[in-house]
């Protein structure tokens, strides 16, 4: 059975070369996180189940790694913005699948040259890196990702605090990932959907990209697309059925209509008050356009009267409990009002800035 390399590199051509090698020699691999404790960094090598770790200064055998089958490329933790972090399991074909698809839709005259800004850790910083590994892309790299187009870079893939913190105007492309971004953009600037378990963003602009499929099975966000994940490490494939064909069940709620996606966020935490159903990521986009918002997460907890009643955790320099409760009355319904408002000194995220919501019972 295969082996499971554990590339240790920072974000750089050092790290694109050794992808290149794994590719050559079909070594499934896996990434270590720079940017993790030592503890953390062991927790997720077992997670992962790697059986070796490569670095800059060589390669040592792991007593605790796993081996994985044939074709398997990519073993990868999920977000964990929703709970304990999956090991997914991409193959070649399915990574191969997604740098094409990606590089196909967004072509112009000539292939996107990408500036690399995301932890290689996560899918969409990887996926990048994949698309000059396994397509036709090029690559640029610098900490300050203003400067990417002066290097010959067209595209970018960022969060959305990237997006703020960062003047990304000269782009051709600038994807947005890892959660909604803010409700005004530049004209340059799409909005992505997608999973660890997809190989990155399968559907740009409420658009699913050439050979996905998108449809709502009840209520769930379902998919069919060559670039799925074949397994995790300690459970198979989710999947559920409809009119006789296998679909993959996200975990999200939303939309589909007139062939355009509408994503409502994670299912398991949407918000039923007074029976009507408030989903968090809605009410967090329409806080954080109000004046005097640094940033917010909302959640819900048990009530006796409303069944649940929401909450907001709010970072700002000042009270804003009116304009909150009168921007969700009017956009949404008066039961969207938040029961209560609490400020907070920061609102806990993932490395790719996904709110944790788990951890948010720890602040209410």
């Amino acid at each position: 059975m295969p082996s499971l390399v554990a590339l240790d590199f920072p974000l750089g051509p050092a790290l694109v070369e050794e992808l290149t090698e794994c590719a050559m020699t079909s070594q499934a691999f896996c990434l270590v996180d720079q940017r993790l404790s030592p503890r953390a960094r062991e927790a997720a090598l077992v997670a992962m189940g790697a059986t070796h770790l490569r670095s800059p200064s060589g390669t040592v055998t792991l007593t605790t790694g796993r081996e994985v089958e044939d074709g398997d490329a990519l073993v990868m933790l999920t977000s964990g913005s929703s709970g304990t972090p999956k090991a997914a399991i991409h193959t070649w074909q399915s990574l191969i699948a997604s740098a094409a698809i990606t590089q196909a839709t967004l072509r112009s005259d000539r292939a996107p040259v990408w500036m690399a800004g995301l932890p290689p850790s996560h899918i969409g910083g990887l996926a990048v890196l994949l698309r000059c590994v396994l397509n036709d892309a090029e690559l640029r790299f610098g900490d300050d990702l203003a400067i990417g187009p002066s290097m010959g870079a067209t595209h970018i893939s960022v969060v959305r605090t990237q997006l703020t913190r960062f003047d990304l105007s000269d782009y051709d492309v600038v994807l947005v990932g890892g959660g909604k971004p803010p409700g005004s953009v530049a004209p340059n600037v799409h909005a992505t959907w997608g999973l660890t378990e997809t190989g990155s963003g399968i559907v740009y602009d409420g658009v699913a990209l050439p050979e996905v499929a998108v449809r709502v099975i009840n209520g769930e966000l379902c998919v069919r697309t060559p670039t799925l994940f074949r397994a995790y490490r300690d459970a198979q494939r989710p999947s559920v059925e409809a009119d006789g064909v296998a679909w993959f069940p996200t975990g999200d709620g939303g939309d589909v209509r007139d062939g355009r996606v509408s994503v409502h966020g994670r299912i398991k935490f949407v918000i039923t008050t007074g029976g009507e159903k408030v989903w968090p990521d809605d009410l967090e986009q329409l806080f954080l356009s109000v004046a005097g918002v640094r940033d917010v997460a909302v959640t819900g907890v048990d009530d006796d009267e409303w069944g649940q009643r929401i909450i907001a955790l709010v970072v700002a320099d000042e009270p804003l409990d009116e304009a909150l409760k009168g921007i969700a009355h009017e956009h949404i319904g008066p039961w969207a009002k938040p029961k209560e408002i609490r400020y907070v000194a920061a609102i806990p995220r993932t490395a790719n800035g996904k709110i944790k919501r788990d951890a948010l019972e720890h602040l209410r």
